[in-house]
């Protein structure tokens, strides 16, 4: 992390909360300007909370990205849920995410519960309005939600399209208390690069394989270093970990062919990123069950303290 934090400024820790597959990591990334959590069209995709900044002008905005508030199966799952209530309790406001023409569902009953009980302000988007051709169902929607908590703004947005997210991040604005930035105004995620190449191919994965197998798949960067030799290249080993024999010939493909698919998008994604070449190897080894087993969660980076 480099440069000055400025001790005039203003700022706010906004936890970004709502259902899975609402858009919530495409919104952070539409904020930002710049692509710091994977999106895919299948749920749960964020598993830990990913943390983005930034800075306009005098004021910064610190979101925190949480995964999808869902029922847990797993151990996994637990620590995704457990990790949504830690940044609901730890913020100075949050912003409720739906999908455009949604009733309020359960789930969004839940947070809703947690803003009043933590005292919390919160915003609503309603995201993914591009998807919607009768606008005026947005109307009924809101009056919905607007019923169901005193939001400070209700602000229709397409992540994709990027239309409202000037206005919303104008509303987030609001919620900036005096106090000084946390992190210098260059800082864009507290996110480790290793970890982020994790996401980047695990990114890969949930785009190209069906169904259940890429919610059984983890990443660990096992080496991320740039060569000595002054050729400005980037050596990153990374092991997939799936969870059956069949699902590593899946990953792997035939002839390799799936996973040279994964690893050269991964590649231009990393390449774009981090602003140098890469050179990337990965492995696949398989792992039984491992979201449910609790050393093996440790080591690919998920706190204990959330699966006990």
């Amino acid at each position: 992390m480099s440069g000055s934090v400025n001790a005039q400024g203003k700022s706010a820790f906004v936890a970004i909360v709502g259902r899975p597959n609402v858009g919530k990591s495409s919104l952070l990334n539409a904020m930002l300007g710049q692509k710091v959590a994977i999106v895919s069209s299948k749920p749960q995709t964020t598993r830990t909370r990913i943390m983005g900044v930034l800075t306009r002008g005098e004021n910064q905005l610190v979101f925190l990205d949480t995964p999808g508030l869902h029922k847990p199966r797993t151990r996994l799952g637990g620590y995704m849920v457990k990790s949504v209530t830690e940044s609901v309790a730890g913020v100075d406001a949050c912003l409720l995410v739906t999908e455009a023409g949604r009733h309020i569902a359960p789930e969004d009953r839940e947070l809703i519960q947690k803003f009043r009980t933590q005292g919390l302000e919160a915003a609503l988007a309603i995201n993914k309005i591009d998807a919607v051709k009768d606008k005026s169902v947005l109307m009924g929607q809101i009056a919905e939600f607007s019923q169901a908590f005193p939001f400070t703004a209700v602000v229709p947005v397409s992540a994709l399209q990027g239309d409202g997210v000037p206005a919303l991040l104008d509303e987030l604005e609001k919620f900036c208390q005096p106090g000084g930035h946390l992190f210098p105004e260059d800082t864009l995620t507290d996110q480790p690069e290793r970890v982020l190449a994790g996401e980047i191919i695990r990114e890969k994965l949930l785009r190209l394989l069906d169904q259940e197998i890429p919610h059984g798949t983890a990443v660990l960067v096992e080496r991320m270093r740039e060569r000595e030799d002054g050729s400005g290249l980037t050596d990153v080993e990374a092991t997939i970990f799936c969870e059956r024999e069949s699902h590593k010939a899946m990953i792997i493909g035939k002839k390799g062919s799936m996973l040279k698919k994964v690893g050269t998008y991964a590649r231009q994604d990393m390449e774009r990123f981090f602003g140098c070449p890469i050179y990337l190897q990965l492995w696949v080894k398989v792992k039984e069950d491992w979201r449910n087993r609790q050393n093996i969660l440790h080591s690919l980076g998920y706190d204990k303290t959330g699966l006990e």
